[in-house]
């Protein structure tokens, strides 16, 4: 092997160990990989540009614009108001109603907004039929991910896959080509969930539930600490309102939070508490001579008020610019009155040292506070009302423009008017020129990261080919599985591409694999279509961890799941759908 071999094979190791550990969230790390490709010479800069003129980067992008107008004109609430009518108690009729419902909506758009959406209303369905959300929520993730396998359009890693295909000198994959076997796929995951599965699933409780927050109106309180105050001097540990009752949340001097340091914070006048309490605790204090009311002759103190407040469960949205900060920055009291109780991320429920914990895209957060104020952070914030389903105005009006703007991109697409990322140019343009969704709605909508991911895996698939080492790699597997038989090789190019999927992003692993088992079938004599779909079918299929998809890493959070749930309901369906689709794949796509 050449040095330029060594170094791609070793970079590609490196790689894949940062996407495992998340070093470095995964778009970064692709980019260095290019960057690294560059700076050492084995990828021409000119080279490397045409990975910008990929098909599937743009044609994502625009099917993100063209979801996001489904949503914004009220197809999923629809969707939603069905399965909670339909549902009338039963659980098993919930869960049967919600997957078929799921996988329509999925089969035609992005299956993570999906999620999003439909995740506080099946966490109120739940509530309705008597189950806790954790058997609704991981039902709900698996459906979307079997509706993304039945169009091309249905998750951005078929699209993918068609221009890895296509830059492989394949034909491009078609927009029903993989609509039978994946239907066949989805009714085999929907039985195992319905008859084993929902056995599995685990009962979760809630974030609040688990810190105690009880069902009682509770208001956000404000005292001031005045002059001559018998408080003055003492920790906050030592007043008598400090009980189970009545929580302080925060004591503010001048314009400093103090909320870091309580524990052993001596109280000044001026300083001014912040409570959880109770009616009756208002009351109470409200005899108390030591602390200032309005109804109060003395003027030159600042007067109490007391808020109505909720404790709401939301979750941190894809695109929220929540991300990534740290929480003493974000400025929630300050900006909508709101205080972030706890956080719940990865089976571990943090209600201690918020403030330097920087949030990530799935964390469910405990929040308190006014609902006006809770409202704004929603709308400014990315957050997910998990509590109750978010409402907002629809422009249910524009939804038949939406439902036939994607119709009509799939339509055409099946037929070869034009190539799909074409299509889905004109698509985007139509849903923002008639208003279905904002120009800024829209643009927000779509998903950088996965984006420059693509163009960094791109970059690494090129260092690949261009110095060789992807023959190299094939030429290995040849030698290795070479004499086996092609269902064999099929059934090893999948499980290995699912393996690979749990831990890393379907997205990267599409890319990385594609070439490589593309080169592989040429170099062996067979038709490399059954082993492009086995890769699309097992990048996509990711049941076993909450980290290899998108949906599964948003209701680990919202659902308060521990990874071994994933593990125990996922890891048998993953088994489940490597033999069914090694059985059906070459029925549909013979070598």
């Amino acid at each position: 092997m050449s040095l330029d071999q060594i170094f791609v094979l070793a970079l590609v190791g490196v790689v894949f160990l940062s996407f495992i550990r998340e070093i470095y969230p995964p778009e970064v790390t692709a980019l260095a990989a290019s960057a690294a490709l560059l700076a050492t010479g084995i990828v021409e800069t000119r080279d490397f540009l045409t990975v910008f003129s990929s098909s599937a980067p743009i044609t994502i992008a625009m099917m993100f614009i063209i979801s996001a107008a489904l949503e914004r004109t009220g197809v999923l609430t629809i969707i939603g108001d069905v399965l909670k009518q339909q549902a009338r108690g039963s659980f098993l009729r919930a869960m049967l109603l919600m997957m078929v419902g799921t996988m329509g909506a999925s089969a035609f758009m992005n299956n993570t907004p999906v999620v999003i959406l439909l995740t506080p209303i099946m966490i109120s369905v739940a509530a309705s039929v008597g189950v806790a959300p954790s058997r609704m929520l991981i039902p709900l993730s698996f459906a979307a991910i079997f509706g993304g396998t039945l169009t091309l359009v249905g998750t951005s890693t078929n699209i993918l896959m068609s221009g890895v295909a296509q830059e492989a000198g394949q034909p491009p994959i078609t927009m029903f080509e993989m609509t039978l076997p994946g239907l066949i796929l989805a009714a085999v995951g929907m039985a195992y969930m319905m008859f084993a599965g929902r056995y599995l699933l685990p009962d979760r409780a809630s974030l609040s539930s688990l810190l105690g927050q009880e069902g009682k109106r509770r208001f956000l309180a404000r005292l001031l600490i005045p002059n001559g105050s018998k408080y003055v001097g003492k920790q906050l540990a030592d007043l008598p309102f400090n009980t189970t009752e009545t929580r302080i949340l925060d004591v503010v001097r001048g314009e400093v939070s103090m909320r870091r340091t309580m524990n052993v914070l001596v109280l000044e006048a001026g300083d001014r508490l912040v409570l959880k309490t109770g009616t009756g605790e208002i009351l109470g204090l409200k005899e108390d001579g030591q602390i200032a009311f309005r109804d109060r002759e003395d003027h030159d103190v600042e007067p109490v008020t007391a808020d109505q407040t909720i404790t709401m469960e939301a979750s941190v949205g894809p695109n929220s610019h929540l991300r990534g900060r740290p929480i003493k920055d974000l400025k929630l009291r300050r900006k909508y009155g709101v205080y972030l109780m706890a956080v719940h991320r990865q089976e571990q429920n943090i209600s201690q040292e918020l403030q330097d914990l920087r949030l990530q895209f799935a964390d469910t957060l405990l929040l308190e506070g006014p609902p006006e104020g809770l409202q704004r952070m929603m709308e400014d914030g990315g957050i997910v009302n998990l509590s109750t389903p978010t409402e907002r105005p629809q422009r249910r009006a524009k939804a038949p423009i939406a439902i036939a703007t994607i119709f009509g991109v799939m339509g055409l697409a099946a037929l070869n008017v034009m190539p799909i990322a074409g299509l889905a140019v004109i698509g985007a343009v139509v849903v923002m020129m008639t208003r279905c969704v904002d120009p800024e709605e829209a643009f927000d909508a779509i998903d950088w990261r996965i984006l420059f991911l693509i163009f960094g895996m791109l970059g690494l698939s090129l260092g690949m080919e261009e110095t060789g080492t992807a023959r190299v790699i094939v030429e290995a597997v040849v030698g290795a599985v070479g004499g086996i038989g092609p269902i064999a090789i099929l059934a090893a190019v999948y499980v290995l591409t699912s393996a690979l999927t749990e831990m890393v992003s379907n997205n990267a692993v599409a890319v990385l694999i594609g070439p490589i088992v593309i080169a592989l079938a040429i170099e062996l004599g067979f038709d490399p279509r059954p082993f492009i779909m086995a890769v699309m079918f097992a990048a996509s299929a990711s049941f076993a961890t909450p980290i290899g998809y998108q949906t599964n890493t948003f209701v680990y959070g919202a659902g308060g799941y521990k990874f071994t749930d994933f593990i125990k309901v996922g890891l048998p369906l993953n088994v489940i759908f490597a033999v069914v689709a090694v059985v059906i794949i070459p029925i549909f796509f013979p070598f």
